[in-house]
């Protein structure tokens, strides 16, 4: 079996269970709230500043020269989405407010559970890691291009992990995931499917977090 086929058999229930959110619901019928939205985009660029940083751990652990490039190149493109679409989005949400710099529960877990792993395990094992964050949005992005939402704002975000180059650069790390997987052994490959539940599961926490409005309880 492809690492991949192993990987999503394992993580299938979660992503079902994100295409059911009432986050993903309403943002393809229009209808999430605003102060959701935006608790989702300012988590999200703490969130991208720290996968960044991962991604750059893949890349000094990557086994050949094109896999460094393109993990170099896809921790640049997590910091300009941080910055230029994430800009956007908060202009259009009224800017910046008070307690924006806060780093919240779940976005705080992610993204340390994922450093974690970049930094303490192999180079396969961060690639199972990070790896949900790129396969989950494709999916959803294609899953919620097909519901066009009538709310321009989701429309523009959506569209961004619709959009064919964000597919290809998917499919690349897919592929490469499958080469990877081909010289794991059982126990590796455990590990690895083990790190790609987990944040699959911390993705379906992350939308959760936006949905209820996640604050520190103390």
């Amino acid at each position: 079996m492809k690492l991949t086929d192993e990987l999503w058999a394992a993580a299938e229930p979660t992503y079902r269970r994100i295409l059911d959110h009432p986050f993903l619901l309403g943002l393809a019928d229009g209808t999430l709230p605003r102060a959701a939205f935006r608790h989702f985009v300012v988590q999200d660029s703490h969130y991208l500043r720290d996968y960044a940083r991962a991604l750059a751990v893949c890349a000094a652990k990557a086994p050949g020269e094109d896999e460094v490039l393109a993990f170099s190149n896809d921790a640049v493109g997590a910091i300009a989405a941080e910055q230029e679409m994430h800009g956007e989005f908060m202009a259009a949400l009224g800017g910046a407010a008070d307690g924006d710099e806060v780093v919240l529960p779940t976005t705080r877990a992610y993204t340390s559970y994922l450093l974690a792993t970049a930094y303490g395990g192999s180079f396969a094992e961060a690639l199972g890691a990070v790896l949900p964050c790129y396969w989950i949005y494709a999916r959803v992005g294609e899953e919620l291009a097909r519901r066009s939402s009538p709310e321009p704002l989701y429309a523009k975000w959506i569209a961004a992990y619709g959009d064919e180059g964000f597919q290809t650069v998917v499919r690349r790390v897919l592929e490469l995931t499958d080469r990877v997987g081909e010289e794991l052994s059982a126990a590796e490959r455990r590990r690895v499917v083990g790190h790609f539940t987990t944040t699959s599961r911390y993705e379906w926490m992350f939308w959760d977090a936006a949905w209820r409005g996640e604050t520190w309880p103390v």
